[in-house]
């Protein structure tokens, strides 16, 4: 190197073998279309205020955990169609140690969850999307729909802050109605379920409940799902702070707020939407 040349900086690499930068094809797009008409034609999803997200720049979307995630895959080729975007995904370790989920995982955008990973997406201007409450708050237990399960977890915010990105709060709505909570991991009759899962080296609480959708069946009901995506919260207010843990604790608190209005806004559209359920749908299709 001359003493003209400028050092070269390498750039943030991913763990896992992961791409940095991704984009999606128009026939990627149409493949995961194709993988979702099922979901996607059994749920009927509506979606509000997606043109919140910014169309480029990096950003940290903020969601609540429904019911295992199941309404999750939506938002890929939802985004990529409504703002040219490729979401990237904080994926849960035990799904990322699987090799088949983990190539998957990786072909649309999904990462190991960590805070390097997180930080090298932002850096690089990406679009990520975390769930603060984590695998938690998606194992729901009997009494918790909808409840943010937060804890004090306050990772996100902070690293919102060191690098200086907006914070999109992103409500969703409809999993957490398509199953009935019949017992769940804290309840006597899942404690063989609990010690298994304690056995693959995972925290107990994490122990799937049991439960029902059609009738007496794992067929999730036909609820449709809601997503509400807020205003962008910045960040730069924070980022002079002297105490970085009292800032996070802030804003945290006040993503929670955010996150928690758009729920509550969701959830006055579902009970007042007559196609809210397939029958409901059908009606209005056919007019009655």
């Amino acid at each position: 190197m001359t003493a003209h040349e400028a050092p070269t900086v390498a750039a943030p690499a991913l763990s896992d073998g992961a791409p940095l930068h991704m984009s999606l094809s128009e026939n990627d797009i149409r493949r995961l279309e194709a993988l979702l008409a099922p979901i996607r034609a059994w749920t009927s999803p509506v979606f509000h205020g997606l043109d919140n997200i910014p169309a480029d720049g990096p950003v940290l979307l903020v969601g609540n955990h429904n019911f295992l995630g199941i309404d999750t895959p939506l938002l890929w080729p939802e985004l990529a169609r409504r703002r040219g975007r490729v979401l990237r995904g904080l994926a849960e370790n035990v799904l990322i140690t699987v090799p088949g989920v983990r190539h998957f995982l990786h072909s649309i955008g999904c990462v190991r969850g960590n805070r390097a990973n997180c930080r090298a997406l932002l850096e690089q201007g990406e679009m990520v999307l975390v769930f603060p409450g984590g695998g938690r708050e998606a194992v729901r237990r009997k009494g918790e729909k909808y409840v943010l399960k937060w804890d004090g977890r306050t990772g996100f915010a902070r690293m919102a802050i060191e690098t200086g990105v907006p914070i999109v709060p992103l409500a969703m709505v409809g999993a957490d109605d398509a199953f009935d909570i019949i017992a769940d991991g804290d309840d006597l009759l899942m404690r063989p379920v609990r010690m298994l899962v304690e056995a693959l080296g995972l925290h107990g609480s994490l122990t799937p409940p049991l439960v029902r959708g059609i009738g007496p069946t794992w067929l999730p009901k036909p609820e449709r799902f809601y997503y509400s995506a807020g205003t962008p919260i910045e960040t730069t207010p924070w980022a002079d702070a002297t105490d970085l843990d009292a800032a996070a604790e802030e804003l945290q608190d006040l993503v929670r707020k955010e996150l928690e209005e758009e729920l509550t806004f969701l959830l006055a559209e579902r009970d007042r939407d007559r196609g809210r359920t397939l029958a409901g749908r059908v009606r209005g299709f056919i007019g009655l």
